[in-house]
């Protein structure tokens, strides 16, 4: 980066403790620190010979290249006294022996480690590119972002003389090819809409570098916008002509041609599979099954095992291994490839049992006698067999299967006892009380593999032929390999058959388990052995767990469906765990195999008596989530009434002292709770689902699990219809409401908002109707009616107040105001929205907090006040975030860029329009055309002309899609030679 003089080094810098250690940065404004008291570094020249000395990294430098430094070749008459005064004043205030005479040069010791923020920087760059090589993008990512943090602003700040300038545009072009980097592995992570907005940002400030401009071009044509990344090179090649009569260089000119293309080497490439290890030769004696002819898949576990046993036979490692899963799920024919794959390892033999219905004394007889001892040498008792068992395998490598075990009480006695031997068990059971074995956990086939095997059996032109249909047959299948190999079978054996016709057999998940059955080969007849193995209470949590809807359940929703203590419930379920009956991928949350649920539920019907203990069940589980959920509502929006008006539980919920928890457990159980909502349609649980519903309106607000929440709130209408029920409909609709406002879908948002206000009018539910006001008062905003939605938005106020809920208030006037602000009344709505930040912030750092301060700042732009409005906007975006707010930390973004662009701050305009568009947005499609049009007028005042042209095409796109009127607005605005090709 730096010219290296050949000047001699000087001792470094000792005997400083750490308290009072000397810093240096560079990296900024040049400034010292002793400990952490700044050392005062005098005038600008001063500093400018501080700088000096320390980007020579130690070495001396003469008078007459100091003075060159800071003032070229035209120094004043009095320059060498100058430097003199100045090196003078530094001793003053550096510890002695700091600042060196030496061969008639003057140096600053090498600073300690960590001493210079520049070589700080320097060494964290370096291990970022190491870190990168071993192929740990996620690391080195995070050490260069460490290095660009410590630049404070431009390097070597305010510091004069030609030195210094140089010195500034070396580092300057340093941190943009460190930044270049950086963005380089955001793109190989995948990061490409995050990167957008940095990059419009930067090549807006750096119009003609070239390296800025292609990760652009990249990150746009990833992020699914190939017309703005092709209106990118346009740019590049018009600017590069216009400024410096060149063309792009070969690089960017490829990446045009491979964007026009769609090469799909573009994308991320994926890391291939580890090659299967080679089988050995099998030696004498020998009892393992044969291995199975068309075994596939499973590269990962065979590995690890290999791995294991390699080592057991080497002395290295483990000596036992035990690999754990539900049944079926291809356990025995893993091991038996496995210890095939492992001939070679132990040469002395192979001894193989299936421990079913065997016991031990019976084994250790039968192995002892394949290991050649006679039938009169073998005691009668367990402890005498295991020993000589033990004392026969001393000195030999033999690998002993022992399969389908029940417990660790049964294996131990067959473990060999020696270094060179190797166990590997089967069970369904994890053996973590099995000392020092290494515990695999067998899951499911890859979707890949499951099609491999499927394939194998079946024949590729069957499969060809009907690739989506045996998709489907492997996801009814849950990509159990048993169940694989039941179906395939049944194809092979029906050649008639397409594919399709099992598929459907399939599709029924009640008849499922039957249709998994092929000759000897049945997969409920191994769930039925399982279950008639559990204790009474294992039997009962394995049925009632199954009625939830839910990908899996928690703890304390378990705890709920059980009706039994938190403890007591972990117990249970960690033993159902232990038996692979049930499965926990993360600690504390459960889930069943999506073959395994349909059984426990068939077994729920037949045995959970009486038929109540079902009902019983699942209302629990619907009160746990509710009264929860009414709790997060509360945290997140104190003193706000609604949580009073919802309907009554029995079962208690859990509580959180803070929002982050909170909100931490509303998305971690967000699928699991809108199942059990679904579930409740038909039943006397409606009104209380629908409360569910409501309470849990932060699910559609941030942007997760809003597909669900959606298509949840349309079935609780419908099901609030069919039962007569207007009170649960009225709040059904004003849900679905919200949902529709945030997604953008006026017209559906205003039939239901009209059908929510006459539901909850005709039965008196003024909370529902207060809510359905403000909808509708928000509705004729967007349509521009605002004179009707100052009349809504006054009436919603109205309604709050007599129920005395001052944070719903609040938000109302924070919406009045903006009403107001349609209507040409700017003072007035800003005195409005100040009276709803004020209300707002007496009780606390809320979400509707962020709504108060957002609303503020729109009035406050509209009214010129630029910078208030910036501060406003920065206290909403801090909130949405710390509340998980997506979509709206998305439109803040686009109102901060709306404020930019107002005050004609076009660079920081376009970098938060870029991060409105990555983030979306309330309001969905449309506020998103709103972003494109304001980022196409941004960047058309940046002279990016073709890729303004751009964003105006897609705008208008979606404009037309919406059937919005601002598309022939956007359309008549004397912008059709914009819209037109280049």
């Amino acid at each position: 980066m730096r010219g290296r003089e050949s000047a001699p080094r000087v001792p470094e810098l000792q005997g400083l403790e750490e308290s009072t250690a000397l810093r240096f940065s560079v990296l900024g404004p040049v400034r010292a620190w002793r400990g952490a008291e700044p050392l005062p570094t005098g005038s600008p020249q001063q500093r400018a010979l501080l700088a000096a000395l320390l980007l020579r990294e130690g070495r001396a430098a003469t008078a007459g290249e100091l003075i060159h430094a800071l003032w070229g070749d035209e120094p004043p008459s009095q320059a060498l006294a100058a430097v003199r005064t100045y090196m003078s004043r530094l001793r003053k205030v550096l510890p002695p022996g700091v600042l060196v005479s030496e061969s008639g040069g003057y140096a600053i010791g090498t600073p300690q480690e960590g001493a210079l923020d520049l070589a700080v920087a320097q060494e964290l760059a370096a291990e970022a590119e190491r870190v990168k090589n071993s192929g740990d993008l996620f690391h080195a990512r995070a050490v260069l972002n460490e290095a660009l943090g410590l630049w404070e602003g431009e390097a070597l700040a305010s510091v004069p003389g030609p030195y210094a300038e140089t010195q500034r545009t070396q580092l300057e072009e340093w941190r943009l090819q460190l930044i270049e980097f950086r963005l380089d592995m955001d793109l190989e992570q995948g990061c490409h809409a995050e990167a957008v907005s940095e990059l419009t940002a930067l090549t807006a400030t750096h119009p003609l570098r070239e390296r800025l401009r292609e990760l652009l071009m990249l990150a746009l044509y990833r992020s699914g916008r190939q017309a703005e990344a092709l209106a990118v090179y346009a740019d590049t090649q018009r600017l590069l002509a216009e400024e410096l009569g060149v063309d792009p260089r070969p690089g960017l000119q490829e990446l045009q041609q491979r964007i026009l293309q769609a090469d799909p080497s573009l994308t991320e490439p994926s890391a291939p599979l580890a090659p299967e290890p080679a089988a050995a030769p099998a030696r004498p004696p020998a009892q393992l099954p044969a291995s199975i002819l068309d075994f596939t898949g499973r590269a990962a576990f065979v590995a690890e095992l290999s791995e294991a046993l390699s080592s057991a036979a080497d002395g290295r490692g483990t000596a036992v291994a035990t690999l754990a899963g539900i049944g079926g799920v291809g356990k025995t024919t893993l091991a038996v490839h496995v210890a095939h794959e492992a001939l070679g390892a132990f040469p002395d033999g192979q001894l193989y049992v299936d421990l079913q219905a065997a016991e031990p004394e019976t084994v250790l007889g039968a192995f002892l006698r394949a290991l050649g001892t006679a039938d009169a040498a073998i005691p009668d008792s367990l402890e005498e067999r295991a020993a000589l068992y033990r004392s026969v395998l001393d000195g030999r490598r033999v690998l002993v299967l022992l399969d389908n075990a029940r417990d660790a009480a049964q294996v131990r006695p067959l473990l060999p006892g020696t270094a060179g031997c190797a166990a590997l068990v089967t069970s369904r059971v994890r053996m973590a009380d099995l000392a020092g074995a290494h515990l695999v956990d067998l899951d499911v086939m890859s979707p890949e593999e499951a099609l491999q095997l499927f394939t194998k059996i079946v024949g590729e032109e069957r499969v060809a032929l009907e690739r989506e249909a045996a998709l489907d047959v492997m996801a009814a299948c849950g990509f159990l390999p048993l169940a694989i190999r039941i179906t395939s079978s049944r194809l092979a054996a029906h050649r008639t058959w397409a594919v399709s016709v099992l598929a459907e057999k399939l599709a029924n998940e009640r008849r499922r388990l039957d249709e998994l059955q092929v000759e000897d080969l049945a997969l409920k007849a191994t769930f039925e052995l399982r279950y008639g193995q559990l204790e009474p209470a294992q039997a009962r949590a394995f049925r009632l767990l199954s009625l939830a809807d839910g990908p899996d359940i928690s703890l304390a929703a378990a705890a709920a469906v059980l009706n039994l203590p938190v403890d007591e419930t972990e117990d249970l379920l960690e033993s159902l765990v232990n038996t692979s009956v049930l499965e926990s991928a993360t600690p504390g949350r459960y889930r069943y195999h999506n073959l395994v649920r349909p059984y426990a539920r068939a077994c729920a019907e037949r045995d959970e008596q009486p038929p109540s203990e079902r009902d019983a069940a699942m209302s629990r589980l619907l009160d746990f989530y509710l009264a929860t959920a009414a709790g997060v509502y509360a945290i997140e929006r104190p003193g706000d009434r609604l949580v009073d008006d919802l309907e009554p539980t029995e079962y208690p919920g859990l509580t959180f002292t803070e929002g982050p928890t909170a909100l931490d457990w509303l998305n971690t159980e967000a699928a699991s709770l809108l199942s059990c909502v679904w579930q409740s349609a038909g039943t006397d649980r409606l009104r209380r689902a629908v409360d569910l519903l409501w309470a849990a309106k932060d699910l559609t607000e941030s942007g997760a699990n809003s597909h669900q929440y959606e298509t949840t709130a349309r079935a609780m209408c419908e099901a609030t219809q069919a039962a007569g029920d207007a009170r649960a409909e009225g709040r059904a609709r004003t849900v679905l409401t919200d949902i529709h406002l945030v997604s953008g879908r006026i017209q559906h948002a205003e039939k239901q908002a009209r059908l929510a206000m006459e539901r909850a009018a005709s039965v008196e539910d003024t909370t529902a109707l207060s809510w359905a006001a403000n909808n509708r008062g928000l509705i004729c905003l967007l349509q521009g009616r605002y004179a009707e939605s100052r009349t809504f938005f006054e009436r919603a106020i109205e309604g709050y107040r007599a129920a005395d809920n001052r944070v719903s208030e609040a938000t109302g006037l924070c919406n009045l105001s903006r009403a107001h602000l349609g209507m040409g009344n700017v003072s007035q709505a800003v005195e409005i929205a100040q009276l709803g930040v004020a209300a707002h912030t007496e009780l606390g750092r809320t979400v509707r907090l962020a709504n108060s301060h957002y609303a503020l700042g729109i009035a406050l732009n509209r009214a010129g006040r630029h910078t208030e409005a910036l501060s406003q906007f920065s206290e909403a975006l801090s909130l949405f975030s710390d509340h998980r707010q997506r979509p709206w930390e998305g439109t803040t973004h686009f109102r901060i860029a709306e404020t930019y662009l107002a005050a004609g701050r076009l660079v920081q305009a376009a970098h938060h329009a870029e991060k409105a568009l990555a983030f979306e947005c309330i309001g969905g499609d449309h506020t998103r055309g709103n972003v494109l049009t304001l980022l196409g007028r941004v960047l058309d005042q940046l002279d990016e002309t073709s890729r303004a042209r751009a964003c105006w095409r897609d705008a208008l796109s979606l404009y037309e899609l919406l059937g919005d009127p601002e598309a022939g607005e956007l359309r008549g605005a004397s912008l059709e030679v914009m819209y037109s090709a280049d």
